[in-house]
């Protein structure tokens, strides 16, 4: 991980704080923040015992239920005993006086980020390898029992994509800077198309991709999945056809996905291999409506981005150069979504 400058962290009164409530934590040396990521900033703060990262909810007014670092708290704490591969928790701040808003401490977990889908720098057997590790934590997790790990009340069952539909498009509205056709029309298609619930319920990463995750400083084994705001009780197919995104978007530009990219030649699975591979890891069945689960991945991302957007422009944006151009991207991901439902 790189990291730049410290920012909007009031280190005067959260060392002795960190002192006081994180077991062995000694005393703080200094603090940094990491330069990647969009929506709560990231910190690695050196103490006189180590290495440990702080996770915060950004300043200002924000989105309702936005930016949820209690949830991702109790989550990785749940998994902390599971297959899943989650960083060790050390404390939740809920009071909001001592740096300005809610966050938790986590250990330093020492490994590899890879932000372009592709793996350029990586041989074939190890590309294939990540990706396979990618696929085994995301059965894994879906695999999980909500009830037996203490999350049984962490979402609601059933009815996942007509409540999701609804919540992001609130969101969306809520960042609305002008209309952008494209968006009008695929909220329209989703909410006259959403499937009859088929009752299947897991817990959902809701944001899980290659740079969410780290990995062995010389090895393809996950050592940790980070990211866990958007986690809640959903629908399987929700993750996995977000991360099956990656397949389609632009391989040039901020995105880095694989769309033009010759699979095989790389050593990554086409999408349907990795449909394939995840089902017989789960047991799933891969039942019908595979495009709307896309065309859904990509209205959710498209109405987080212009939430970053907005943030963007009221300042309080973790690296708002970047906001404005994923921002731009909008109606793009709305396009791609009408196009993979045959609406275009």
């Amino acid at each position: 991980m790189t990291a730049q400058a410290a920012a909007h962290l009031d280190t005067e009164r959260l060392g002795p704080y960190l002192t006081a409530h994180v077991p062995g934590f000694g005393r703080l040396v200094g603090a940094e923040k990491f330069s990647g990521g969009q929506s709560n900033p990231t910190f690695l703060i050196t103490s006189t015992q180590g290495r440990f990262v702080l996770r915060r909810k950004p300043p200002g007014t924000l989105l309702k239920s936005a930016h949820a670092v209690d949830r991702e708290y109790r989550i990785m704490a749940a998994l902390a005993k599971t297959d899943v591969p989650v960083p060790r928790v050390l404390h939740l701040c809920e009071d909001e006086t001592i740096i300005g808003s809610m966050f938790y401490v986590m250990d330093y977990v020492e490994g590899r980020i890879f932000w372009d889908g592709r793996l350029p720098d990586l041989s074939l057997e190890e590309r294939s390898a990540i990706y396979d590790s990618m696929n085994a934590a995301l059965a894994a997790l879906h695999k999980v029992d909500p009830a037996a790990v203490g999350l049984a009340d962490y979402g609601k069952p059933g009815s996942y994509f007509e409540r999701q539909i609804a919540r992001w498009t609130g969101q969306y509205r809520a960042s609305e800077i002008h209309p952008i056709p494209e968006m009008d029309e695929l909220i329209t298609w989703l909410e006259r198309h959403t499937p009859e619930d088929d009752g299947r319920v897991s817990l959902v990463h809701g944001d899980y991709r290659l740079d969410n995750m780290i990995f062995e400083p010389t090895g393809t084994r996950i050592l940790a999945v980070l990211d866990w705001e958007l986690s809640t009780l959903g629908h399987p197919l929700a993750d996995l056809a977000y991360q099956c995104m990656q397949w389609r978007l632009p391989s040039e530009g901020a995105f880095r996905g694989l769309g033009g990219i010759e699979r095989k030649a790389h050593g990554i699975p086409t999408e349907a291999e990795y449909v394939e591979l995840y089902c017989r890891r789960t047991g799933f069945e891969m039942v019908g409506n595979w495009p709307f689960y896309l065309a859904f991945s990509f209205f959710r991302l498209a109405a987080i981005l212009q939430g970053v957007y907005k943030r963007s422009l009221d300042g309080n944006a973790s690296n708002p150069e970047r906001a404005r151009r994923m921002g731009e991207a909008v109606p793009m991901m709305a396009g791609m979504a009408l196009e993979v439902v045959g609406a275009r």
